[in-house]
């Protein structure tokens, strides 16, 4: 009995190469975590880990549909499928996370900033997922001044913290 690895892990043959789906995977992961340090370093509820975790599960949810439509439309000759869904799905499942950070307490709201940071990390991994690297690049490129420079200023200006 003498298996290869890829007989024991079932490896399919891919559109995407695994070192590509590896790349595309990893590049989300970092990318959330730029887009979380803001949040981390500010002490709120969905730090670092959330938004890595954010990103990486909406690159995955990319590979996979892009995988399995090509498969289908291999196997089939066509597809019935709309793989627009998943950007759907996607983005309902993070606006359900975010949706979760955010808390309203006597007239304050807090958490919006948070649950807008995972929801770009969710757009940041699907572009990554979908090998759109410089649409991620930009996504991150224009995300950190607007958390950084704009948190510093608001903070100069004496916004309130409620405000997140």
């Amino acid at each position: 009995m003498d298996f290869s690895l890829s007989e024991m892990l079932n490896l399919r043959e891919m559109v995407i190469p695994l070192h590509e789906v590896a790349f595309r995977l990893t590049l989300a992961l970092l990318f959330g975590m730029i887009i979380g340090l803001d949040r981390e370093f500010r002490k709120r509820p969905a730090g670092l880990r959330t938004h890595m975790l954010v990103a990486l599960a909406a690159s995955v949810f990319t590979v996979i549909t892009f995988e399995l439509f090509h498969e289908v439309s291999e196997m089939t000759g066509s597809v019935n499928a709309d793989p627009i869904r998943v950007i759907e799905a996607v983005t309902a499942g993070v606006a359900f996370l975010a949706a979760g950070t955010i808390v309203q307490s006597r007239g304050n709201v807090r958490g919006l900033t948070t649950g807008a940071s995972m929801w770009l990390a969710g757009a940041t991994g699907m572009a990554c997922g979908g090998g759109y690297y410089a649409i991620a690049v930009l996504i991150v490129a224009l995300t950190l001044p607007t958390l950084l420079l704009l948190g510093i200023a608001e903070h100069r200006l004496g916004k309130s913290k409620s405000d997140d």
